[in-house]
């Protein structure tokens, strides 16, 4: 199934809605960003929507006394943009099963899954911890989002090295040039219904660069 209607879900400054904002506008995603939702208010993320022409809406989980009802807010609002499927571009909340369930969902996450994901590890705490551990690798993952904290089918990856003298903000600015270049890849695919899921493998059905 083809997908030509995207909503991307935030909750900062949006680079990575930037590059799929830049990939859609130059064809390299065939589809279109058609909403954007944030968890917080007045992030710069939904300033680069307003300036791409995407409308924007806030959901935030102080609002809602249980996960239920914000699944069903978030719902409400992919439908009344229309969208086919959700990115998490920096989107730093859960998600619960009712949205999962409803739309293909992918996220991005700063470090090469399995390592250095779950519940604590977001922005820069997760470069921290790279560092801390003494890692000499680390990278970008893009996956598909179940239930659980960043526990989905992977899709694609990419690592980049650890140097010496890397401070947590060094090595998040070139792991966030991996997480641009394979989440614009990812969505391509997903676009043009290239990715089939087997298990817990993720097959790409690539036809070209």
């Amino acid at each position: 199934m083809r997908i030509e209607r995207l909503v991307v879900m935030v909750s900062g400054s949006g680079t990575n809605l930037q590059a799929i904002l830049d990939a859609c506008g130059d064809g390299r995603i065939p589809a279109k960003v058609v909403g954007v939702i944030s968890n917080k208010q007045g992030v710069y993320a939904l300033e680069r929507a307003e300036k791409a022409g995407v409308p924007g809406a806030v959901i935030m989980s102080t609002d809602y006394k249980t996960q239920e009802k914000r699944d069903a807010a978030v719902i409400n609002a992919v439908e009344s943009f229309g969208g086919q499927a959700i990115i998490l571009a920096g989107y730093m909340s859960i998600l619960g099963r009712d949205v999962v369930d409803s739309y293909k969902t992918v996220n991005v996450h700063p470090a090469l899954i399995p390592s250095f994901c779950g519940k604590g590890y977001y922005g820069l705490r997760v470069h921290k911890a790279v560092l801390d551990y003494g890692a000499k690798v680390s990278g970008a993952t893009v996956h598909f989002v179940d239930e659980g904290m960043d526990t989905g089918p992977i899709i694609m990856q990419k690592s980049v090295d650890v140097q010496s003298g890397d401070t947590p903000e060094t090595l998040a600015a070139r792991v966030l040039e991996a997480e641009h270049e394979i989440l614009v890849k990812s969505v391509r695919y997903l676009c043009e219904g290239k990715l089939t899921v087997c298990g817990r493998r993720v097959i790409i059905e690539e036809s070209g660069s």
